[in-house]
C-alpha cells in the first residue's frame, strides 16, 4: 500500500520532465554556427540546431575571435542577438579594415563551432550602434566646433574725395581772404585820400595870386 503513492509521484515527475526533454532531443545536442557575413565591420553569425536546423533562440552564450593576414588579432568578443532576426548574432565591437579569418564558438545551450574568412572595409560612420556599444565601436567622436572669431575693430573710413573738396570750398568761402581789404581798410584809405585833397587845396589857394 505504501508503494502506490511513491509510484504515483514518480510517474508525475516523469510526465513533467518528458515534454522538456523531447524538444531537446529533437533539436540535437550540437549547435551549428555559420559565419554569414559582415555589415560595416560587424560580423554576423547564424546559429541553428544540428538536427532540425531551427534557429537557436533564448539564452545564448557565444564568442567571436579573428586573426588578420597581417598578424592582427581581436577577441574573444561576446556574441549578442540581432533584434528582429532570430538565431542571428553579432558583436558590439567593429572589425578594422582587412582580410580576417573569423572563429565563432558557442558554450550554451549546447556546444558549437564555426569558422569563415571575409574582407572588411573601413567602417562607415552613420549606422546605429547596437544597445550597449561604447567607445570606438560607435564611430569617430563628433568634431569640436571651431571658436567664433572675435571681430577686429576697424579704423574710421576716410571721407570721400568729393566731400573733402566740398568742405575745403566751404571753408574758403567762410574765411576772409588776406588780399581783400575789409571795411576798416577802406575807411583808412578814404581818410588818407581826403587829407591829401585838403592839403593840395590849401597849397593851391596860397599860390593863387590875390586880385
Amino acid at each position: 500500500m505504501r508503494t502506490r503513492p511513491f509510484v504515483a509521484a514518480l510517474a508525475l515527475a516523469g510526465a513533467a520532465v518528458l515534454p522538456a526533454a523531447v524538444p531537446v532531443a529533437a533539436h540535437g545536442d550540437t549547435v551549428h554556427l555559420d559565419v554569414s557575413g559582415q555589415r560595416n565591420g560587424r560580423v554576423s553569425t547564424v546559429a541553428t540546431w544540428e538536427n532540425d536546423h531551427d534557429p537557436v533562440t533564448g539564452e545564448f552564450t557565444g564568442t567571436l575571435a579573428a586573426t588578420a593576414t597581417d598578424g592582427r588579432t581581436v577577441g574573444p568578443w561576446r556574441l549578442v542577438a540581432v533584434p528582429g532576426e532570430p538565431g542571428t548574432y553579432t558583436t558590439r565591437e567593429i572589425l578594422p579594415a582587412g582580410h580576417w579569418r573569423v572563429s565563432v564558438d558557442c558554450a550554451f545551450p549546447s556546444p558549437g563551432h564555426g569558422e569563415g574568412e571575409l574582407d572588411v572595409e573601413a567602417a562607415v560612420i552613420g549606422d546605429p550602434p547596437l544597445p550597449g556599444a561604447t567607445g570606438a565601436t560607435t564611430g569617430a567622436p563628433a568634431p569640436i566646433p571651431a571658436p567664433t572669431p572675435t571681430p577686429t575693430p576697424t579704423a574710421p573710413t576716410a571721407p570721400p574725395a568729393a566731400d573733402s573738396a566740398a568742405r575745403a570750398r566751404s571753408a574758403a568761402r567762410d574765411t576772409p581772404s588776406d588780399t581783400t581789404p575789409d571795411a576798416a581798410t577802406w575807411a583808412a584809405i578814404g581818410t588818407a585820400v581826403a587829407a591829401v585833397v585838403l592839403v593840395a587845396t590849401g597849397f593851391w589857394l596860397r599860390r593863387r595870386p590875390h586880385r
